[in-house]
């Protein structure tokens, strides 16, 4: 069904279906090199979540800082992070992606260069707060870029290579600070994990404003304050327990979790209230009922980083203070999972098109397989020749990871206009922020619980990762049961979105 024939029926496309087809699509002749800029710009900020986690003990010493100060690091990059990515997305919709996408990386660079010259651990966790709250703002400008300026088998490409930089920037995060420890010598050396931003930001930058294509406003420049208010809100109060995590902060903060599923609750009437009036919101909840595949790819996502975020700290923990390891023999261990999902996320985006879910489905069962041999491995195998014989195990859980972040990004996404990209990539990666803070914070304090009780790092590891895997269970449990209704309702080989006028509506129609 065309976009004139849909007009004819009766519905306006852009005002009222979230399903409505893109119009006036011209190819970009940069849009390859514009991709690269946002990718370089994305890895960099998902990069931040991980890399500073081997250099904790180090800026502790320095800073003469608590532990709980220390955490915050960590903990308050995550969660101003996540508190800023919907409502960038919908300021990146309403507005100018490229601008604020600039702006962000901007800032973002700033507050790194800040957090490398910081004095004490106050001035460094502000900063770090702020970095956060720049990257949040530069995130979901990346995926909507990708809606903008790709269609077809081409969009399919485009959001393999994001979803590689999703995944590739996590689990190589150890072995990147690592490293850069291990160059920069002196106890000063943590600083360069922020300082390596500085030079590869500005040289974004300065691509970025000739390669990015300007989007200019919507036509729909209302922000939905009240909605912002209340979702930040609710997202607050179920990230902050889990950031103040290694405090007592579950423990003593759990009534928090109990408010903020409610804030969201009346969130998600406020915004089913302005559909209703005819009003734009900040989260349109038709993506969610009627945006073939969002709502399926977002809880996907969300239980898969559950495990998938935390695995990195409790290998940290174990391989450094369970076998004496330096952060870069420690970040050298799992490498292999990091090389192997690097394989298959670029492979993946060509074939997200033929097998769709199915992808899912396989790299779930691969991550599942290789993470549990893992642990079996390190638990009861000969203690000395850890972890080296643990390496295929790995790099299976690696490739297995490389067909599930890419093609659930890309099949998450795919159907969703053009005008509400921003919104859907900061909403769906707002769920993944959620599952990585839960993951973070969940999976190593099982590991401290175990081994103080044991003090026995095997047995606190394997516990760790068995939690890991019950995320990972369920996540394949809800991808299957989606493929499974997806071949019911369309048969083996799914239509891609400019086949059905990238419209899940507009099929129905047909």
């Amino acid at each position: 069904m065309t976009a004139s024939a849909s007009a004819a029926g009766g519905r306006d496309p852009g005002a009222q279906d979230p399903g409505a087809p893109d119009a006036g699509y011209e190819p970009d002749p940069r849009r390859w090199r514009a991709l690269c800029v946002t990718l370089v710009a994305g890895f960099m900020s998902l990069l931040d979540v991980t890399i500073v986690a081997v250099a904790l003990p180090t800026i502790q010493r320095d800073l003469h800082a608590s532990a709980a100060q220390v955490q915050w690091v960590v903990s308050g990059y995550a969660l101003t992070f996540a508190l800023a990515l919907v409502t960038a997305g919908r300021l990146g919709d309403a507005l100018d992606r490229r601008r604020i996408f600039l702006l962000a990386l901007s800032a973002f660079v700033v507050f790194s260069a800040a957090c490398g010259a910081a004095p004490d651990i106050t001035l460094l966790v502000a900063a770090r707060l702020a970095q956060g709250l720049a990257a949040g703002f530069m995130a979901p400008q990346n995926s909507a870029l990708i809606q903008q300026l790709f269609r077809g088998a081409e969009r399919g490409r485009a959001f393999g290579l994001f979803g590689s930089t999703v995944g590739i920037s996590s689990a190589v995060g150890p072995i990147t600070g690592g490293v850069i420890l291990a160059l920069a010598s002196g106890a000063q050396g943590w600083r360069w994990i922020f300082y390596v931003n500085v030079p590869i930001g500005i040289l974004a930058v300065l691509l970025g404003r000739r390669l990015l294509p300007r989007t200019g406003r919507s036509g729909r420049g209302h922000v939905d304050v009240p909605g912002v208010l209340l979702l930040g809100l609710g997202v607050l109060c179920l990230m902050y327990p889990l950031v103040q995590a290694d405090s007592g902060g579950i423990g003593q903060l759990w009534w928090l979790f109990l408010a903020g599923v409610a804030v969201l609750a009346v969130f998600a009437r406020w915004q089913r209230r302005l559909v209703a009036r005819g009003t734009q919101p900040l989260l349109d909840p038709r993506l969610f009922t009627t945006v073939r595949g969002y709502a399926v790819g977002a809880g996907v996502g969300t239980l898969y980083f559950i495990g998938f975020s935390g695995v990195w700290l409790v290998f940290a923990l174990f391989y450094q203070h369970g076998l004496g390891f330096s952060p870069l023999r420690s970040g050298l261990a799992v490498t292999p999972f990091a090389v192997g999902s690097a394989i298959t996320s670029v492979v993946a985006g060509r074939l997200v098109e033929r097998f769709g879910r199915l992808l899912t489905v396989c790299g779930l069962a691969g991550v599942i397989l290789g993470l549990g041999g893992t642990a079996l491995l390190l638990r009861y195998g000969p203690s000395g020749s850890a972890p080296w014989p643990a390496a295929p195990l790995l790099f299976l859980g690696g490739v297995g990871g490389g067909f599930v972040v890419s093609p659930n990004i890309t099949m998450t996404l795919r159907d969703v206009p053009v005008r509400m990209a921003g919104a859907a990539g900061g909403a769906l990666q707002t769920g993944q922020r959620l599952g990585a803070a839960v993951g973070t914070a969940a999976l190593p304090g099982l590991f401290y619980l175990v081994l103080g009780r044991s003090h026995d790092y095997r047995g606190a590891l394997f516990a760790a990762l068995g939690a890991a895997l019950l995320g990972m269970v369920a996540s394949l449990a809800l991808a299957t049961s989606d493929w499974r209704r997806d071949r019911r309702i369309r048969g083996p080989r799914r239509q891609c979105p400019d086949e059905v006028a990238n419209s899940p509506v507009n099929a129905r129609q047909t």
